[in-house]
Order: structure tokens, then C-alpha cells, then sequence
């Protein structure tokens, strides 16, 4: 049986090596046709390296610094991670760790960012009528009525779009976020975050970039230190309200001064609206004293609970550029093209064997 099994493995090689032959031979054969599929290829790849427009890339760079999550625990995950332990620890926060990479990406904070107004060529615009620009939208859209008269002013009341509009948005924030926004973070050990924007438009990757940076650090900053700020607003009216409180009752012991003035020590009757008022004047002091010492404090709150973001590096012209290369297009595209009528002739030798 052993030998048996030997006896088949050695023919099984031999027909496999029969057959390669074969097809090495019926390759052969048309090779001329291969050769002009590699030329003809070659040339559709050199022809779209001419055609396909370089890709700009913008790169914008930020560290975040928040002093209220700097304590003793913020202070024990940084060494800890500095010998590449990860404990965790980020779920502190709303906008900390990834959170606020996603918030970069979301759908609020780019479409906030292509209403963004920039100054191209001496024209304001928004950076979404921009886009549409660079991607010849305007010339597809002037045959129909309904899309040419769409425009996308800066600072525009995004509540009152319509249906068209929130659907041309969309399409921009899709093909925004699949292929033109990327923010990462190089290392969980390092605290800065890249933020990377890709266009065909040198202009518009740079304005984005920036715009984008702008739009998530103020929108960043208000929620984060909202609570303190309407705390301190709420002290602070009240501070006016109790310092008007005060004048008046001021006013109210000068005005009783006056009419007691020269009174008949036998009439004390006459002295209670003066007694009185003093007391408010008092009353009010102590308050408003305390009021004032409150307020400070709820300054120095406002300025702990908001967070820095610090610019280390912002995008500058003239932006790196990615080109499909001619060597590039000659070689791939020859080579697909090779490959592809091998694929044709293979599949109708065997299907002619059938």
C-alpha cells in the first residue's frame, strides 16, 4: 500500500508539472496580446497620474490642559503610565481621552465649521461654498432649479435649513470624515493630538484645519466651564441687586436725617424710619460684603474649571502634497492590465475545455 501511495504522489507531481508546462506554453503564445494589455495599461496609469490632482494634507497639533483634573489621582495615572501601565482613569470627564477625538469627528462640530466664514481672494464665504468650488458642484447643479439657488452663507442658522440643504451638508460630512479628517493621538503616553485634514485644495485644508480647532476649543471650553460661569453670573446680579439695595437704604437714612432735623428730643416716634433704614444700611453691608467675597471666589472657580487648549503646531504653506507619481502609474497600471488578460485567457482556455 505504501508504495502504492508513492507510486500516485510521484504521478500526481508529474501531470501538475505537465500541466504547468502547458499552461506556461499557452501563456507563452499569446504574449503578444499580454505585452499590448501591459502597454495599453501603462498608458491608462500614466494618463491618470496627468489627470488625478495632488492630495494636501493640513496638520494641526493641540495639548490639553485642565487644571481640575490635575489632582493627586491625575498626577498618579501620568507616572503610571509612564512606565506603560494603563489604569484607566478616563472615564472622568465627558470630553477626556477618545471623547474628545470623537468630537472632532462628529457631524455637529464639522457642519458648525463649513458654515465657518474665511476670506478667499478677497471674497467672504463660507467654507462649505468652498467646498462646493473645489468640487464643481455648481456646474451639475445649474440645470436643476432647486439645487442653483442653494447657498451656504457664513454663520448661517443651521435650524433653519431645508431638506436639500441638511442633505448636501450630510454628503459633505461623509466624504469629510471617510476620507478627509483623521485625529489621532500618536501615543496614550503623550497628551498631544494631531488632527490631519486632506484636499485637493491647498486653501481649503489649511482654513479647515483651522476652523475645525477653533470650533471644537470653543465649543470645549463653554461646556466644560458652564456650571462656574452661571454661578458666577447669578452672583453677580445679585451683588448689583444688593448694591442698589444698599444705596438706597443709603439714601432712605439721609432723607429721615433731614426731616428729624432740629425734632423735639420728646418726639422719638419721629427717629424710627432713621433707625430703621440704618438697619438696612447694615443689614445690606453684611451682605453685599459677603456677596462680593463669594464672587471672587467664584472667579477663581471659572478660572480653574476652564480648560486650555494650547496650539503647539499649525498648518503652513505650502502644505505637503501626495502625487500619484508617472513611474507609479506606468507600473501599476501596466501590471494590472497584465494581470487582468492572463486572468481573460486562463478562464476562456477553460471554459473552451468544457
Amino acid at each position: 500500500m505504501d508504495n502504492n501511495f508513492i507510486e500516485n504522489d510521484e504521478i500526481s507531481l508529474k501531470e501538475l508539472i505537465i500541466k504547468a508546462k502547458e499552461w506556461y506554453s499557452y501563456l507563452k503564445s499569446k504574449w503578444k496580446i499580454i505585452v499590448l494589455a501591459g502597454i495599453v495599461g501603462a498608458s491608462l496609469g500614466l494618463t491618470y497620474s496627468f489627470i488625478k490632482k495632488p492630495i494636501y494634507t493640513a496638520t494641526l497639533s493641540f495639548a490639553l490642559e485642565d487644571e481640575k483634573g490635575g489632582g493627586g489621582l491625575g498626577g498618579a495615572l501620568g507616572l503610571a503610565s509612564s512606565f506603560g501601565l494603563d489604569l484607566g482613569g478616563g472615564g472622568g470627564g465627558v470630553f477626556t481621552g477618545s471623547n474628545l477625538m470623537e468630537l472632532f469627528k462628529s457631524r455637529s462640530m464639522v457642519e458648525k465649521t463649513l458654515l465657518s466664514p474665511v476670506n478667499v481672494k478677497g471674497e467672504i464665504i463660507s467654507l462649505g461654498e468652498m467646498y462646493i468650488k473645489n468640487n464643481e458642484w455648481r456646474e451639475k447643479w445649474n440645470d436643476d432649479p432647486k439645487l442653483s439657488s442653494i447657498k451656504f452663507l457664513p454663520n448661517d442658522n443651521r435650524q433653519k435649513f431645508t431638506r436639500i440643504q441638511d442633505s448636501i451638508l450630510g454628503v459633505m460630512y461623509n466624504n469629510l470624515s471617510k476620507s478627509g479628517l483623521t485625529v489621532a493621538q500618536k501615543d496614550k503616553k503623550v497628551s498631544i493630538i494631531n488632527i490631519d485634514v486632506s484636499s485637493t485644495d491647498e486653501l481649503f485644508a489649511k482654513y479647515f484645519c483651522e476652523a475645525l480647532a477653533k470650533q471644537v476649543s470653543d465649543f470645549y471650553i463653554d461646556t466644560k466651564s458652564k456650571k462656574a460661569r452661571i454661578n458666577m453670573a447669578i452672583l453677580e446680579r445679585q451683588v448689583d441687586s444688593i448694591r442698589n439695595e444698599l444705596n438706597s437704604a443709603i439714601t432712605g437714612v439721609a432723607v429721615a436725617n433731614d426731616n428729624t432735623f432740629n425734632l423735639n428730643p420728646a418726639l422719638n416716634v419721629r427717629r424710627t424710619p432713621s433707625a430703621r433704614r440704618q438697619v438696612d444700611v447694615q443689614a445690606n453691608t453684611t451682605i453685599l460684603a459677603e456677596l462680593v467675597k463669594q464672587t471672587e471666589l467664584a472667579k477663581v472657580t471659572l478660572r480653574k474649571e476652564t480648560p486650555l487648549i494650547q496650539i503647539i503646531d499649525r498648518p503652513i504653506l505650502p502644505l505637503p502634497k501626495e502625487r500619484f507619481g508617472k513611474l507609479k502609474g506606468l507600473i501599476v497600471g501596466g501590471f494590472f492590465a497584465g494581470f487582468l488578460i492572463v486572468c481573460v485567457l486562463v478562464i476562456r482556455r477553460i471554459i473552451k475545455k468544457i
